[in-house]
């Protein structure tokens, strides 16, 4: 990436909303990007996902927080159980844990992302989830 974080207090207003890249979920959604780092900073995205899209397993060199602020989720860890998501949850993904996150079958889900980049990076996509929820 090649903006870096802002150096004194910034407002941004909404409106550069785009589509995801092609490949990362089960369905195209929604992404506004809040903040844009360079390495040792931190990215933060807003990101709305219709009913029944999830992620595909990934990891953050630095870790990942979501915190939801609509709808209804689910996020899984490698090895541990699906847990479900409501508005006002907050969820941390260690430095490397591969996990997926997305929207329960019924419910849009909507969530900021923040996550430190690391040599250019904040994910790394893996493989597509097998075992739908």
């Amino acid at each position: 990436m090649s903006a870096s974080n802002p150096k004194s207090m910034t407002v941004r207003r909404p409106g550069k909303v785009t589509r995801s890249p092609e490949g990362v979920t089960t369905a195209p959604f929604w992404v506004e990007m809040l903040l844009e780092g360079t390495d040792g900073e931190n990215t933060a995205m807003r990101a709305t996902l219709d009913p029944g899209t999830i992620t595909r397993w990934h990891t953050h060199p630095k870790g990942q927080l979501l915190y939801v602020l609509a709808g209804q989720g689910l996020a899984q860890n490698e090895g541990g159980s699906v847990e479900e998501l409501r508005a006002g949850d907050a969820v941390w993904f260690a430095p490397g844990e591969r996990h997926w996150h997305g929207a329960a079958a019924d419910s849009p889900f909507t969530y900021i992302s923040i996550q430190p980049a690391e040599n250019g990076s904040f994910v790394e996509w893996l493989d597509p989830v097998e075992a739908r929820p």
